[in-house]
């Protein structure tokens, strides 16, 4: 223990500036370049999925408390299915485009090689620390990149998981995992890196930005924001209630960047939506869901503290009509539903990633437009309902990351769409070939002979070089045509 806690000591800015340069003379080698080497990394992923599912079962337990399922579910089938797709697409995306020419350029030809950006750093979360870590280093990957991964330190049985799997599956020449807190996360983003990929929060995304801004790095950012959930009272109350009780509390009790932050709904309608959550939650958790074991605890004592000053707010305390029960020895929060609490208050303010689920309540649901919009742009916003044309003014009127109707996160597990944010909630996407996009380089090639050269390019300029250099960049043809017998 003693020595593993000295190499966290040391591993400061100039070993960073080693790790980096030792990466980059792995990356000139070629070799991550091949199809045969990124293929060969993500079946020893696939091997390590398969061989390990149970440690990876158990450090999710001991970090989070999280139910057995939604590991084996939300971080391991996701992430195979992440891998299985890289297996039989690559190929394919691997494969230069051809791209066509214009008369200006005639005859030539030319084509799109996707090419890897060359050592990246992707920085993960603890809420997801298994998929939110692997899936952009299997992206990264895919694309030929050597990788480092710096897991986060608040799921420490899963970032010493991490460490060590990677190390003993991977090719660590060209792969490498970083553990450690603060100190170590600076030093690493000191470096020139050619792409950071960043899951968390705003403001930790602030400052990987800045960094990244001082060597012109190029950063995808996965953020969060509040989320809501507009919800119409003609839908199928049972079933709408069922999908944001598992989008909300069977996503990590909260604890996940696409979970409902908050419900919209009509004044009139909220007391029946109120009862349907009710009853639903007992259906799922039981009368005392804080004891559930299907519900995962609060992360640590600072998100415990965190989410436990929203409740106590004066303005909020009274607006709990189901839940709000504490334990703070086990870390956990039971579901809780609050109706009508204040814009002003704390948990409208902040985003609540966690067991919260305040109800907001509008005379008209069109309101819910402006209501939204007010704020910073989320991750994610749902609608339920059986109204199309309610629908078609929920998808053109609201922008967020990615939006979701009659159910929730759902739109996750969908690899043919982009899953990123946009504006607060982040920049830049992965998933399935957005994944391959996010960490390669769309280089233009252009090719040409020495047959066809033209003088018309060249000095001395003349009027009709000048009219048929014209019609050429306009792609004029009856233009060059009369620019090269004489006519204006």
């Amino acid at each position: 223990m003693a020595d593993e806690s000295q190499e966290k000591i040391v591993f400061d800015g100039e070993a960073a500036s080693s790790l980096v340069k030792e990466l980059r003379v792995s990356f000139s080698s070629g070799k991550t370049r091949s199809y045969e080497w990124r293929i060969s990394q993500v079946k020893a992923l696939l091997k390590m999925i398969a061989e390990q599912e149970d440690q990876i079962v158990d450090a999710l337990r001991s970090d989070l408390a999280k139910p057995p399922l939604e590991t084996v579910v939300y971080e391991i089938g996701m992430f195979k299915n992440s891998c299985e797709l890289v297996l039989k697409e690559l190929k394919q995306w691997m494969t230069p485009e051809k791209a066509k020419t214009s008369i200006t350029t005639f005859p030539s030809s030319a084509e799109i090689i996707p090419e890897p950006l060359g050592v990246v750093l992707v920085i993960s979360a603890w809420n997801y620390p298994f998929l939110l870590s692997l899936d952009p280093v299997v992206g990264a990957i895919a694309a030929g990149n050597v990788v480092v991964l710096k897991p986060s330190e608040i799921a420490p049985a899963s970032s010493s998981l991490l460490a060590k799997l990677l190390g003993e599956y991977l090719d660590n020449s060209s792969i490498r995992v970083v553990e450690g807190a603060v100190d170590e996360t600076t030093a690493l983003l000191q470096q020139k890196w050619d792409k950071i990929f960043y899951t968390g929060n705003g403001k930790v995304g602030r400052i990987v930005m800045a960094a990244a801004a001082k060597h012109l790095t190029p950063v995808v950012l996965e953020l969060g924001g509040k989320s809501p959930a507009v919800v119409d009272s003609n839908v199928n109350l049972e079933v709408a209630a069922r999908r944001i009780i598992s989008g909300k509390w069977g996503c990590n009790n909260g604890q996940a960047c696409i979970s409902p932050d908050y419900l919209i709904t009509t004044k009139e309608f909220a007391p029946k939506l109120v009862d349907a959550l009710k009853t639903e939650l007992e259906n799922c958790f039981g009368k005392s869901p804080i004891e559930s074991k299907d519900l995962s605890r609060i992360v640590n004592t600072n998100h415990f503290a965190r989410l436990t000053k929203f409740l106590d707010e004066d303005k909020v305390s009274g607006k709990i009509v189901y839940g709000g029960e504490k334990d703070e020895s086990k870390l956990r929060i039971a579901p809780t539903i609050l109706l009508d609490v204040p814009q002003d208050s704390l948990i409208m303010s902040e985003e609540i990633f966690g067991p919260l689920l305040p109800i907001v309540t509008v005379n008209k649901l069109e309101e819910s437009f402006d209501l939204i919009n007010a704020g910073t742009k989320p991750l994610a916003a749902y609608l339920f309902t059986n109204d199309n044309k309610f629908k078609e003014q929920f998808v053109k009127n609201v922008s967020a990351g990615g939006l979701l109707i009659n159910d929730t996160v759902l739109h996750l597990v969908v690899h043919t769409l982009p899953f990123g944010g946009v504006g607060d909630s982040g920049m830049g996407a992965y998933h399935g070939k957005f994944s391959f996009d996010a960490f390669t380089h769309r280089k233009a090639v252009l090719y040409r002979g020495f047959t066809g050269d033209s003088s018309i390019r060249y000095p001395p300029y003349t009027d009709t070089k000048q009219k048929m250099m014209k019609a050429l960049v306009a792609g004029d043809v009856p233009g060059v045509v009369r620019a090269l017998i004489g006519w204006s």
